[in-house]
């Protein structure tokens, strides 16, 4: 199967990133999937029809995002929601008069498989702690960059990690944000897990030694 983008948004701007992400997930067939950081719900996309090609209906899907861009962490990295594409922002703003960026808008992107998913709006921080993770098989985690939340976030699904899934990190290597690798490093360390650097390190794949 390959990556979509929608006419939206998404990090993965090279096609064969999006595609080698998808042979990941496929290669775990995972039938919970949780996704930190949804931004314009373009991977989310992916994963439940690449998860719905696998196992029908008997998938879940769960996506977690502030859906706004309120800046709650002065030190975190606002993803760029505005359009180069000029068509892109008409169609959004006048034919779907919708921002592609909320809550409301990644619904409607998700609509074909509205009984396989939750979209939980708020601060990861707060939410993970909520989530039941022994439930879980598989984390993307792309959500806030700085080192206290990615360190934050992986400890709250270490649970994942503990029942033989996996957390698949996104932009490990990423310079202008060095709290991504440091949060993942001492994390693999202090648990003494297993973690590939993969995709020209652009992912961390971490899973139980």
């Amino acid at each position: 199967m390959r990556y979509k983008k929608y006419f939206r948004k998404t990090s993965f701007k090279q096609k064969d990133v999006g595609d080698f992400f998808l042979g990941e997930i496929q290669s775990k067939k995972p039938k919970v999937f949780l996704e930190v950081g949804v931004f314009h719900g373009v991977t989310a996309r992916n994963v439940c029809e690449l998860l719905n090609y696998i196992h029908g209906s008997d998938f879940r899907y769960i996506g977690l995002d502030l859906f706004n861009e309120s800046q709650e962490n002065v030190n975190e990295i606002i993803p760029n929601t505005k359009f180069n594409n000029p068509l892109k922002t008409i169609y959004f703003r006048f034919i779907k008069k919708q921002d592609p960026y909320s809550l409301e808008a990644v619904k409607d992107l998700l609509k074909k498989f509205k009984n396989n998913i939750s979209l939980l709006k708020g601060n990861s921080n707060t939410i993970l702690k909520q989530i039941d993770m022994t439930k879980i098989d598989y984390v993307f985690l792309d959500g806030g960059h700085d080192y206290p939340t990615v360190l934050n976030d992986l400890n709250n699904c270490i649970e994942v990690i503990n029942n033989n899934g996996t957390i698949l990190c996104d932009d490990y290597d990423l310079s202008y944000a060095p709290g991504v690798k440091k949060a993942i490093d001492e994390f693999v360390s202090s648990n003494k897990l297993k973690c590939q650097i993969i995709c020209n390190n652009r992912f961390a794949k971490i899973e139980k030694n």
